[in-house]
């Protein structure tokens, strides 16, 4: 990766902080089955790697004993730790995570593999990682079978987050091409919650204000135009795709 874009990369990756409440009001959690799919059974200690506001740390916190978050925004640590005070909370990303080597049993990053360059952050993970050790990259994608959901994806314009998460990954050695498995469910929100959740996305947070604005409306024109969304609740379909590879 040349260096500017790797600097693109991360001035993007780093624009969440700026709209680090909406993102937690407005991005959905994740199924349990997706995230435990990704662990080892006898997982005891998990860093969840490019944490944001926590979504997936929520759900690993249910699963194995100890939760340990890594992440690079300071404002989106602050929200973590305003929702969960007890998961210790690290600044770190994907090439320096702040864990001992062979020290943790799995490596989970939701939503945040594709800010990562995937060769190095493989070989950081690895690091980390105990032999036998997983690491599990987990996406959730809106579920484009859904009519309405596709002509969102086409109002937003953005093809290359629709591919994102459903192929096979790019990671690097000492991994080896990871399984797949997927869960399709809905998540309700209300109106307001749904506007964050489009509010959120880094192309649209850094948008210009007239014409985020004029894109929040045509969002909401479409809300109204289907007679199953103009209720208080937003059902959103989603398919969390979720991938895992053997250290």
């Amino acid at each position: 990766m040349q260096q500017n874009d790797e600097d693109d990369l991360r001035r993007t990756a780093l624009s969440f902080g700026a709209v680090a409440e909406t993102y937690d009001q407005g991005r959905p959690g994740y199924p349990t089955e997706a995230l435990a799919w990704v662990l080892p059974t006898d997982a005891a200690r998990v860093v969840d790697l490019g944490a944001g506001t926590g979504k997936a740390t929520r759900v690993l916190a249910t699963l194995v004993p100890e939760v340990i978050a890594v992440e690079p925004d300071p404002a989106m640590r602050a929200q973590l730790l305003r929702v969960l005070p007890d998961v210790p909370v690290l600044m770190g990303e994907g090439a320096s995570i702040p864990m001992a080597d062979a020290s943790v049993d799995a490596v989970v990053v939701a939503q945040a593999w594709h800010w990562m360059d995937p060769i190095v952050a493989s070989l950081e993970v690895a690091r980390v990682l105990r032999p036998g050790g997983t690491l599990g990259l987990v996406w959730n994608l809106r579920d484009e079978s859904v009519p309405w959901a596709a002509r969102l994806s086409a109002l937003m314009d953005q093809p290359g987050e629709r591919a994102m998460g459903a192929e096979a990954p790019q990671v690097g050695p000492p991994f080896t091409t990871p399984e797949h498995h997927e869960v399709r469910w809905v998540h309700e929100q209300s109106r307001s919650d749904f506007l964050a959740m489009i509010s959120s996305r880094s192309y649209i947070s850094t948008l210009p204000a007239d014409e985020r604005q004029a894109l929040l409306g045509r969002v909401e024109a479409l809300l109204d135009s289907e007679p199953a969304l103009r209720g208080d609740v937003v059902p959103v379909p989603y398919v969390t795709h979720s991938h895992r590879t053997k250290r």
